[in-house]
């Protein structure tokens, strides 16, 4: 099963968006694949504006959130994928979700293995 965090993460953006308030994003820096301005980061951790007026070329794919925004004036790329998202909120108000940094989808456990070979069944002729 995949998982619903990407479909809460675009349902929240646009809940908050459509009533006239501002979408932020927290994020967990320290994943890999993780591309925010050096610097953004404090803690390990980073709030990021995701307003349609902040920022350019923004999608919310099934994989990650990715966009173009301003840092110290300057243009840059960001990139996170959705297991680094910890968060979405509105910041006016606080109202949003938190996502748990261990729900990650994840292959269901494998069938237990039996411990011996199953036994032929016992059939015997009566007369």
């Amino acid at each position: 099963m995949t998982s619903n965090r990407p479909y809460l993460v675009r349902a929240l953006y646009q809940w908050i968006s459509d009533n006239g308030l501002t979408p932020y994003l927290l994020v967990d820096a320290a994943i890999d694949e993780v591309r925010v301005p050096p610097g953004a980061a404090k803690d390990g951790r980073v709030v990021l504006n995701i307003a349609a007026r902040a920022v350019t070329k923004f999608e919310i794919s099934n994989e990650s959130v990715h966009f173009h925004a301003r840092f110290s004036g300057v243009s840059q790329a960001v990139y996170v994928p959705m297991t680094a998202v910890l968060a979405v909120y509105a910041q006016e108000n606080g109202q949003g979700m938190m996502f748990s940094a261990d729900s990650s989808p994840t292959d269901p456990p494998p069938a237990p293995q039996p411990e011996e070979a199953p036994k032929r069944p016992h059939l015997r002729v009566i007369k």
